[in-house]
């Protein structure tokens, strides 16, 4: 038994995997309110993008760079929730079944946070959640029971972000020149600095052989914990020494950080519900800040939720009298859209517009960040997606955009269609195995009526 306990806690060779030399893959979720206007949303027919839809317009400068996925669903049943939460609790999991219980939610781990699980260890941060999703819809869920809160003041997301640390945007030319002598260095540990465990591994051998089953599964544990601390300080140095490194060798990649007055301007996000100018320098900030975690590489794994079903929209909205947007939502859908307010629906059109417009810039912003030969767009696998497939709590084409190369990893320009109701869970899978999470089934990948394609969304390469 000391044999596998000993090989589970030797110590690691090399610590050059833990400062990447070159740009890494990020995942960033934009995720908006009130779903789409479908006919306005995709093409009649798959294939490569021609003329735009009126909804994603604003995205036509990277059309060669955008997937667009149709026919996707959430098929996950609930219990005690109503149609918001029902929606948002099953966002990101794509869960079978979600409910609460004495007021506590639960559903399974979400996509985020299976992807922080496999690379969050690599930077500062494992994952960012961020925006006004903190209350009634819940997005993110690190296990069945434990919701993750969104962070709404942008100051907070800053200070976590930054705390201790200047933004520095990786020199990855210098980094990846750099990586076989690190190698070379970390081979070469002297005894002084030798892990705790590794000095202690003989007589932690011999104290295992004296104790009881329950005090071995303690010591184990206690000692993986040391374990896990050690390498995560190790990590910490080495990250703050590849930063000095990098401040001193500049990348060509410009450095936007958000001026200090402008994340104390947003203390109390409710406050942009009401004016659509203030709500939209927001959603820019916050978008920005996304960014600039991508770009410094803090996080590799971001979701940002913007919008809020219950803003107004004056001057966004021209038609009818109607600017309340969850109202618009309501009356902009039904069972069939010919049943739908027309008006009210063509509102609701020209919000969507609206929310692709803010993306947009995102978008725009990450396609001109120099990596060294690629852009931090190439290096990114960007979702931009909705909670509810409509804002009549619809979960039946859920809308979702793939922007952004993934290194590679996705062929853009086009539209695919898949089966009506194929689980939003198939894409994640996709998505995860992207991030280095190898994982088998998601949600309800497998459980779902609707179950197909082995699981996964063939046709994105």
């Amino acid at each position: 038994m000391a044999l596998p306990f000993l090989e589970s806690l030797s110590s690691v060779s090399a610590y050059a995997d833990e400062v990447s030399a070159t740009p890494p893959l990020r995942m960033g979720i934009f995720t908006v309110t009130g779903g789409t206007v479908l006919e306005s949303w995709k093409m009649k027919e798959a294939g490569a993008f021609t003329k735009l839809p009126s909804v994603l317009r604003p995205l036509e400068f990277v059309k060669d760079e955008m997937l667009l996925l149709t026919g996707l669903g959430q098929n996950g049943r609930n219990e005690n929730l109503n149609g918001h939460e029902h929606c948002g609790f099953l966002h990101l999991t794509g869960a079978d079944f979600v409910k609460k219980e004495g007021g506590k939610p639960f559903a399974s781990i979400s996509v985020d946070q299976a992807a922080a699980n496999a690379v969050g260890s690599k930077t500062i941060l494992p994952s960012i959640e961020m925006g006004l999703s903190n209350q009634e819809t819940k997005f993110s869920f690190r296990d069945t029971n434990t919701a993750v809160p969104y962070e709404a003041n942008p100051r907070m997301v800053f200070d976590r972000m930054f705390r201790g640390r200047q933004p520095v945007v990786p020199n990855w030319a210098r980094r990846a020149a750099a990586s076989a002598h690190a190698v070379a260095k970390t081979a070469k540990r002297d005894s002084y600095d030798q892990s705790v465990i590794d000095l202690v591994l003989n007589d932690a051998s011999s104290l295992r052989g004296k104790l009881g089953k329950t005090d071995q599964i303690k010591l184990d544990e206690y000692l993986q914990s040391v374990r896990s601390v050690e390498t995560r300080l190790h990590f910490l140095e080495s990250k703050q020494d590849e930063e000095m490194l990098d401040a001193q060798t500049p990348s060509k990649s410009k450095l936007n950080v958000p001026l200090t007055t402008a994340l104390d301007l947003f203390k109390n996000p409710q406050l942009v519900q009401r004016d659509p100018e203030r709500h939209a320098e927001y959603i820019r900030l916050m978008s920005d800040l996304m960014v600039l975690a991508f770009q410094t590489d803090t996080t590799r794994v971001c979701t940002l939720a913007v919008g809020s079903d219950e803003s107004m929209f004056p001057g966004v909205v021209t038609v009818g009298y109607e600017r309340h947007c969850h109202t618009l939502e309501h009356q902009g859908n039904a069972g069939r859209i010919e049943d739908a307010d027309p008006i009210a629906r063509e509102a609701c059109r020209q919000i969507h517009a609206w929310y692709t417009s803010l993306f947009a810039e995102t978008v725009r912003k990450m396609k001109a960040i120099d990596e060294g030969g690629s852009t931090l767009l190439d290096n990114t696998m960007l979702l931009y997606t909705s909670y509810m497939a409509d804002g009549g709590h619809g979960r039946v084409e859920c809308p979702a955009l793939l922007v952004g190369k993934a290194g590679g990893s996705l062929k853009p320009g086009r539209q695919v269609d898949y089966k009506k109701g194929t689980p939003v869970a198939n894409l994640y899978i996709e998505m995860l195995d992207r991030m280095g999470a190898k994982v088998k089934t998601f949600g309800e990948s497998a459980t779902s009526k609707f179950a197909g394609y082995d699981g996964r969304l063939p046709g994105l390469i």
